[in-house]
């Protein structure tokens, strides 16, 4: 635990010295819960549960954003570190590669956690009120979905040379798996063919606990429960597929 511990802390002190990682991260999500909720808030005016507003439709999927956000983009460190040369230092000494897998994913979910933390705090703005009971169950759920996608990070980073193809795989493969969660707009408005990819999608049934947890029982998709199950299901593949993808040799490290 100590060498994987020791990384998690590296991630913190770095992202704490790169004040506009910790704007970006932040204020992006922000920006397009304020854009998005108030333009079409009109159209989605019975969005939420029992006739809510869309801002407090869509403040559940701002938190997905923030941590998804800050949890993928956390794990560019890795392509960094490469290329300076630190993460080969890392892989010569005498350390499981779990513990260096572990140490990044929890220092990436550290920070996903903290951001859409800050963020919660701003629910009773927008008349968001849970339980006590909801919100542990809430800063769980946050915990599980910050986890298993640093580690989504982990697995698309760790073969990556350049951080321009890490940005093109994000635009490309993880902003659709946001925009299909239910964020945006429920399932049952979709069309068959993109509820049953919301279905298998499981950052569905993350964004289905954390709403169930804020409104304490609201959503038709699966219940607490079998929510919290999934994503728990979701995080142990992903640990273990990139425990996986960094005990092989990839083609990023001959360069």
């Amino acid at each position: 635990m100590l060498p994987a511990l020791s990384l998690a802390r590296r991630e913190l002190v770095r992202f704490l010295r790169q004040r506009n990682r910790i704007v970006g991260a932040l204020a992006t999500p922000i920006v397009f819960w304020l854009l998005i909720g108030g333009g079409m808030g009109r159209s989605f005016r019975a969005a939420g549960p029992g006739g809510a507003s869309y801002l407090q439709y869509f403040f559940p999927g701002t938190i997905l954003m923030i941590l998804l956000f800050t949890a993928i983009f956390s794990t560019i460190s890795i392509i960094e570190d490469r290329r300076e040369g630190f993460l080969q230092s890392v892989l010569v000494a005498p350390v499981p590669r779990m513990a260096i897998v572990l140490g990044k994913v929890l220092g990436g979910t550290a920070l996903a956690f903290g951001q859409g933390l800050l963020f919660l705090l701003f629910a009773p703005l927008v008349g968001v009120r849970p339980t006590p009971a909801g919100i542990a169950a809430a800063l769980l759920i946050m915990a599980v979905v910050s986890f298993a996608l640093t580690a989504l990070g982990f697995c698309i980073a760790w073969r990556m040379s350049s951080t321009q193809g890490f940005h093109a795989i994000m635009n490309l493969f993880l902003m659709p798996m946001w925009f299909l969660s239910g964020a945006l707009f429920p399932l049952e408005n979709a069309s068959a063919p993109l509820r049953w990819v919301m279905r298998v999608n499981p950052l569905t049934y993350g964004l289905t606990g954390l709403r169930q947890a804020l409104y304490w029982g609201h959503g038709s998709l699966a219940g607490l429960g079998v929510s919290l199950g999934i994503s728990v299901l979701f995080a142990g593949a992903m640990f273990l597929l990139a425990g996986v993808i960094a005990g092989g040799r990839v083609s990023a490290d001959l360069q």
